[in-house]
């Protein structure tokens, strides 16, 4: 009876990477060679996987990731990505793309046959599909933290414009102790985190380099 009970019982959930915790470990085979995490340390990282090779919307995808990645290497990012297809697979499809569409693909691709990395990240929806891999998006710090996390469902494309969004919206707070409001962009003013103490608040009311509304609400152009 003990048996039984055991052979039925629920697979052990992983606990998957949140924003603020350290970004899974893992060695993997790429169009590069073997990779791993601690590779890229002292560098950022998008971590991106697609539900498979030789799809439309991937390579729409893949075509526009290259296009953003010499941007993404001068804010010290690198690319990565993952499916569940072979090696093999990966090759054929970059050869592809470059013969059909003139884009070489630069940045490597993990081929996640065992999805053990896919599982690590949470990037199989089973709702959706148990084969192939969602739009995941993994943008992971010079210390290897996770600082945002990004979904799209497998029918709709990724936009490029607010994955360097966030990543300079990240960098920036880094840099300067800010936060950003909503649709910033590089150039737009800052927030100003709210002061902790009453006397603070009153100072930063009369600080002639911040347009605040009140106490709570200051920008600040950098």
């Amino acid at each position: 009876m003990t048996e039984n009970i055991q052979n039925n019982q629920e697979p052990e959930v992983r606990s998957l990477p949140r924003i603020g915790s350290k970004a899974p470990a893992f060695e993997a085979v790429t169009t590069h060679g073997t990779l791993k995490l601690e590779d890229y340390k002292g560098s950022w990282l998008v971590l991106f996987s697609h539900p498979a090779d030789f799809t439309p919307v991937c390579t729409t995808e893949f075509m526009a990731f290259q296009e953003i990645y010499p941007q993404l290497r001068e804010m010290n990012t690198e690319l990565l990505g993952l499916s569940i297809d072979s090696v093999h697979s990966h090759i054929a499809w970059v050869r592809n793309i470059e013969e059909k569409f003139g884009v070489k693909i630069e940045f490597p691709i993990i081929a996640d046959l065992n999805k053990d990395v896919a599982q690590k990240y949470g990037m199989i929806m089973p709702e959706e599909s148990s084969t192939e891999a969602s739009r995941a998006v993994f943008i992971i710090d010079d210390k290897q933290v996770v600082r945002a996390i990004i979904y799209y469902p497998l029918s709709t494309g990724r936009n490029m414009d607010e994955i360097l969004r966030v990543i300079k919206a990240l960098q920036t707070t880094d840099r300067h102790n800010i936060a950003t409001p909503a649709n910033w962009k590089e150039g737009d003013k800052v927030i100003v985190p709210p002061s902790p103490t009453q006397e603070g608040a009153e100072e930063r009311m009369k600080d002639k380099d911040l347009e605040c509304v009140d106490f709570y609400f200051c920008k600040k152009q950098l």
